[in-house]
């Protein structure tokens, strides 16, 4: 189960959202050509990745932040862009270009943090732009935590689309985070769960004071939990599979 795209369209141009998705495939591009080498790749992650005994031993802070721009493969880029490109445009849309980019990087950093918190002495790299865009995600469910978001559920040879709120689809996210963050073992190696747990917080956090600005509660009661504008429509697009039917 994941999410294809929300019904919640954005009323201007989310400029630093395609930017941010923009630097992460080009830096992941200049280097997705070590994926092979497995020394070239390792040393690269050591310059560039967060690698949590070196900062809790004064060193590798530059990792802090390189790290949020780095990716271990095609399909852990893709994931992270889908959610960036879902969520994102929304939150730029209520907090401004800049406002949005500062968010996103504090996000990412913190998210780190945590990290480092979770698992001080792990020798183990971390890469990936989960923490700010989970970060994003916990913006997202303050603001709009009934807005439609489209789900594709794969089981086995069953495929289905359904629209669900956003709390639902966010809070089973969370809770995956938690679930896995229990028994994760650092020093193995894996999903930075603790890392995402953290960025949804600190965003959630970050965006409480817009929230405020726009109303707090009254916000809620103004537009239901639901965008501040009418839901984008998606048309049913029938199969054009032909149906055999039983004799």
């Amino acid at each position: 189960m994941f999410p294809i795209r929300d019904h919640n369209p954005s009323g201007r141009t989310p400029y630093v959202t395609y930017l941010l998705m923009a630097v992460n495939i080009a830096v992941f591009l200049s280097y997705v050509g070590m994926m092979g080498n497995e020394r070239a790749i390792n040393s690269f992650f050591f310059d560039w990745a967060l690698i949590p005994a070196l900062v809790t031993d004064g060193q590798g802070y530059t990792g802090i932040f390189t790290s949020m721009f780095l990716h271990g493969g095609w399909m852990h880029l893709a994931g992270n862009m889908l959610f960036l490109y879902i969520f994102g445009d929304n939150i730029e849309d209520e907090m401004g270009h800049v406002g949005y980019l500062v968010f996103y990087l504090a996000c990412g950093l913190l998210s780190a943090g945590a990290h480092v918190f979770s698992a001080p002495y792990s020798p183990v790299p971390m890469v990936g732009a989960s923490g700010a865009i989970a970060g994003v995600m916990g913006g997202y469910l303050l603001l709009y935590p009934k807005a439609k978001v489209d789900i594709l559920i794969i089981f086995i040879f069953f495929f289905k689309i359904i629209p669900i709120p956003a709390w639902i689809m966010l809070a089973l996210w969370l809770g995956m985070q938690f679930i896995g963050g229990v028994g994760a073992d650092p020093d193995v190696g894996g999903v930075a769960y603790w890392a995402h747990a953290g960025g949804f917080f600190v965003g959630l956090a970050l965006t409480v004071p817009l929230w405020l600005r726009l109303g707090g509660p009254r916000f809620w009661s103004r537009t239901e939990g639901h965008p501040p504008h009418p839901d984008a429509d998606y048309p049913m697009v029938r199969s054009r599979i032909p149906k055999v039917r039983r004799k």
